[in-house]
């Protein structure tokens, strides 16, 4: 993606926080607006789901998509942990590194090299990977990103609420799936569009176990999404 449309609003807020508005939307949703500062909140006012998450994240820590770098300033500063935080966006990484963050990177994660046990992926981050496709792509290319006894902890969101029973899902007659979706970002008249995938755990786990992963639902939220757990022995 060529623009930095979430890296700048992040920046701004992080630099003079006032009551800055993301608009998102998706090809399935109207515009919603979004405050800037739900990147930057606490521990104690994250959803249950993201507290769960950090709360069993152990050894080194890959954060992926790191945003703000809230996940990674507690991980690190709270829990004494090792965390590493990388995002595609440039103004975001430089957001994170700001605040603290000290390992730092701006980097595509099929890029990245190293070894970590836990590979974190919150805020839908596992979304980044566009479609089913791409979330076999992703979920091979962890596994050298994975050491001996490693987690992949990842949230995301079941969209058949979107649809009405009646109906068929559209997108199955195609041969896509109903997750796959154009995402849109807004931010002082600058927008950004690209490809989401919001994937259930049913299908998470099934494309998950073709690839030898062991996954667990950790926690379910209060709106169709959820938090899981992907292991692997070798």
């Amino acid at each position: 993606m060529s623009k930095d449309v979430l890296g700048k609003a992040l920046w701004d807020y992080h630099k003079a926080p006032e009551e800055q508005e993301l608009i998102t939307w998706t090809h399935l949703t109207e515009e919603d607006p979004m405050p800037v500062d739900y990147f930057f909140r606490p521990y104690e006012e994250m959803p249950p789901i993201e507290q769960k998450a950090l709360d069993l994240a152990y050894g080194s820590i890959l954060d992926i998509g790191c945003g703000a770098g809230s996940h990674s300033l507690y991980l690190q500063d709270q829990c004494l942990l090792d965390v590493t935080a990388i995002d595609i966006a440039p103004a975001a990484v430089a957001t994170t590194k700001d605040r603290g963050v000290l390992k730092t990177s701006c980097i595509d994660i099929f890029d990245h090299n190293g070894r970590y046990d836990t590979l974190l992926l919150l805020m839908n981050g596992i979304g980044m990977c566009q479609n089913l496709n791409g979330l076999q792509e992703l979920l091979v290319h962890f596994k050298q990103l994975l050491q001996s006894g490693g987690q992949i902890l990842l949230d995301s969101s079941d969209l058949i609420y979107l649809f009405d029973s009646d109906d068929a899902i559209p997108g199955y007659t195609q041969g896509s799936y109903y997750g796959e979706v154009d995402f849109g970002i807004r931010y002082l008249g600058e927008e950004q569009l690209f490809p989401w995938l919001y994937v259930d755990f049913e299908t998470l786990e099934r494309v998950a176990s073709t690839l030898g992963y062991q996954c667990e639902l950790i926690q379910e939220g209060t709106h169709y999404d959820y938090l899981a757990r992907l292991t692997t022995e070798y």
